[in-house]
């Protein structure tokens, strides 16, 4: 038997932004060394976001990373359209992220290098990217 009840209780509920205070960690040693919060956050979360293979760790959600393996022996031109495509589509996941373009591309034979901006509830962040295809 189902329990019934008629006397739900309504509650206001406030929802608020969770902080994006964080681990700073230094890409070039692997060490956390500090905290970090809102614009630098962001900046970091941009990074890991573009150098995690989507689909790659079991522990990450499947949303999380970037799809770019596949793109290794394509085109430079329909790699370009592509990585323009998956980068804003990963990035757009996080919620704090509002836009992403300004995409500039340099083919330097098998390497693409990427430069483009993001734009979060804290402001602007340039990033940039190499892929090898």
């Amino acid at each position: 038997m189902i329990p019934q009840s008629g006397n739900l209780i309504r509650a206001n509920i406030v929802v608020t932004e969770t902080p994006t205070r964080t681990f700073k960690a230094n890409a070039e040693t692997g060490r956390i060394v500090g905290l970090v919060d809102e614009l630098e956050a962001m900046r970091q979360a941009v990074y890991f976001i573009l150098s995690i293979e989507r689909y790659e760790y079991v522990i990450l959600d499947w949303n999380y990373g970037i799809e770019l393996k596949d793109l290794i022996g394509k085109p430079p031109t329909f790699a370009m359209a592509e990585l323009k495509r998956r980068v804003t589509e990963a990035l757009m996941q996080d919620q704090r992220i509002t836009a992403v373009d300004g995409f500039e591309f340099e083919v330097n034979g098998k390497r693409i290098q990427m430069k483009f901006f993001v734009t979060t509830v804290f402001g602007e962040v340039k990033a940039e990217r190499a892929v090898e295809i």
